[in-house]
C-alpha cells in the first residue's frame, strides 16, 4: 500500500466521520442560537439555560438519526473492506 492509497482511504474516512458527525453539529448550533437569541431578548443569563436544551436535543437527534448512521457506517466499513485488495496489490 502505497502513500497515495493511504491518503485516499483517511480522506473517505474524513469524509465519513463529518457525514456522520453534521446533523448533530448543525443541530447544536441552531440551537445554541436560538437560546442565545432568547437569553439577549429576554436579559435571562442562566448557564442551565444553554446546556439543558442543547443536551436534550442533542439527543433527541441522535436517537432519530441513529438508523441512518448505523447503516452509513456498516455500508462504508462494507465497501472499504471489500475493496481493501485493491490497495494491497
Amino acid at each position: 500500500m502505497g502513500p497515495d492509497q493511504t491518503v485516499e482511504i483517511m480522506r473517505r474516512m474524513l469524509i465519513e466521520a463529518m457525514m456522520l458527525s453534521a446533523p448533530l453539529l448543525v443541530t447544536a448550533c441552531a440551537v445554541s442560537l436560538v437560546v442565545s437569541l432568547l437569553q439577549t431578548l429576554t436579559s435571562v443569563q442562566e448557564q442551565t439555560l444553554t446546556a439543558v436544551p442543547r443536551l436534550v436535543v442533542v439527543f433527541v437527534v441522535t436517537v432519530v438519526a441513529l438508523p441512518w448512521m448505523v447503516h452509513r457506517l456498516v455500508s462504508f466499513t462494507v465497501h472499504l473492506l471489500t475493496g481493501f485488495h485493491k490497495y494491497l496489490g
